[in-house]
């Protein structure tokens, strides 16, 4: 049997620099507190900015759908759909089809919130963007889509 390691702070130290996930986890913590704030005045977050920018499509997604499309799972999405379905910015409709599947559309007054909003993140992007300064953002990107996948 092997013997466990030593775990010592500079043990925990090189965990921390070198950890894929904790960085990760920082990231997003930090850039999602930027994305909140910049959103603040339309009362959306920016989890929920994200889900309904995923319902402006020629196709009107199912539960399924959106939630394979955000990584998550369907009882998450169903979670965070009903907030914002009674606000109005959304609504969720059977399928003419099968009944079992529902289909999420975005309301008139979730495209108006989302067109408040738009220029909100923008600029929040905007200032990432800035932040990042000379990292290449096409790398940076293609990076976290390799690690999300």
């Amino acid at each position: 049997m092997a013997t466990p390691p030593v775990l010592t702070p500079i043990v925990a130290a090189a965990v921390e620099q070198a950890c894929f996930s904790f960085a990760a986890q920082k990231a997003a913590r930090a850039i999602g507190r930027r994305y909140d704030a910049a959103l603040r005045p339309t009362g959306l977050s920016n989890w929920q900015f994200t889900l309904l920018m995923m319902l402006v499509r020629d196709a009107v997604p199912t539960v399924g759908a959106l939630a394979h499309d955000m990584a998550t799972d369907r009882t998450t999405i169903t979670a965070n759909l009903k907030p914002l379905e009674r606000r109005g910015l959304l609504a969720i409709q059977t399928d003419a089809d099968d009944r079992r599947i529902r289909r999420i559309l975005l309301t008139d007054e979730g495209r108006a919130v989302l067109t408040e909003a738009y220029p909100l993140w923008e600029e929040a992007q905007a200032a990432c963007a800035e932040q990042l300064g000379t990292v290449d953002q096409t790398n940076f990107r293609a990076a976290v889509t390799a690690l999300s996948t």
